[in-house]
């Protein structure tokens, strides 16, 4: 089937599948299965219309053995993504159809392997793993342009999950791009870019490793999460412990988030309870505590802010202390 054939064919899925009855069409589908098939259709298209324009910029489809294929230099997956059994479906398509749609690679004067990874990297893996030769376009790329196309392939398969957006974010920053290149790899803007490194720097790798993708778990959960590990006293060895119990070892990632979400949240609650704690919120994120006792108050922000915002608030302690007496004085 030719490409053209074949993006109309995906175009006439897509809309049996999402008609409206405002368009004179079928009511659209709940089924959970078509709306998964739906989702996966479209995966497809939007990959076929970035290699399409690839393919119009200069760039040409070749077969590559995968042993010559670089790995990325900024990974946005966990590693156990490229792991046979969770390629199983892929490898079982690639096997039946062949690959359907390129990767896309980038010429590595000098390097250790001709080729260096752009996106494409499970289909390259299954590849790899079934013996075959994988399918990619070849384009001459700066670091810049590599990790932007990379970032917004992605964006197209809308499948990688919040924190390995976060991860993705902090190894590029870790890798020397600025902002405006990792906004634009991620199509999002400063603010959540700023939020979903200081998330990546505030949890721990290994952690984050042992849980996983989490792919069913959103930035309002890992905001809360990475607050109960930041306020907690001892989150490491409550995480480990956690994920010690095979009943949330066993478990996916999603469940893997929640044993250890909820193992944080249940000792945390104790200890501001007995405390009589008060949290400090900023925009639904957790700064720190206030705690009141015998021996007096206590202000204490949490590890993951910045030391630049204690040493300012510190600043404005006289202005604050003044503008509290004026309006007692009232």
């Amino acid at each position: 089937m030719s490409r053209k054939d074949s993006k109309g064919l995906f175009a006439n899925v897509l809309g049996q599948l999402e008609a409206s009855p405002d368009r004179g069409g079928a009511r659209r589908t709940t089924s959970p299965h078509l709306l998964k098939v739906a989702a996966g259709v479209r995966q497809i298209q939007e990959r076929s219309e970035l290699a399409d324009r690839l393919l119009k910029d200069g760039g040409q489809i070749i077969e590559i053995d995968p042993d010559d294929v670089l790995d990325s230099d900024i990974p946005d997956r966990f590693a156990s993504a490229y792991d046979a059994t969770n390629l199983t479906e892929l490898m079982q398509s690639m096997g039946e159809h062949g690959q359907s749609t390129p990767g896309l690679v980038r010429s590595v004067p000098g390097g250790s392997k001709p080729f260096q990874i752009v996106f494409g990297r499970r289909r390259l893996a299954a590849a790899k793993l079934l013996g075959t030769k994988f399918k990619a376009i070849a384009r001459d790329l700066s670091d810049e342009e590599a990790v932007v196309l990379q970032g917004e392939e992605n964006s197209n398969r809308n499948d990688l999950s919040f924190i390995e957006r976060c991860l993705f974010a902090h190894s590029q920053e870790s890798s020397g791009f600025g902002r405006e290149i990792i906004c634009k790899s991620l199509n999002t803007g400063k603010s959540h870019v700023s939020e979903m490194i200081r998330l990546a720097n505030a949890l721990p790798r290994e952690i984050l490793q042992d849980i996983g993708a989490a792919p069913d778990v959103g930035r309002r959960r890992w905001v809360d999460f990475e607050a109960r590990w930041s306020a907690h006293q001892a989150p490491m060895s409550v995480a480990r412990k956690a994920l010690s119990q095979d009943e949330i070892r066993n478990g996916d990632s999603n469940a893997r988030f929640a044993g250890v979400f909820d193992a944080l949240s249940d000792e945390r609650q104790v200890a501001v309870s007995s405390d009589e704690g008060t949290e400090l919120i900023s925009h639904g994120l957790v700064l720190g505590q206030v705690s009141h006792g015998k021996s007096g108050s206590k202000l204490a922000f949490n590890k993951s802010v910045p030391s630049g915002f204690v040493d300012f608030v510190a600043a404005q302690i006289e202005s604050l202390h003044d503008q509290f007496m004026q309006r007692n004085a009232r």
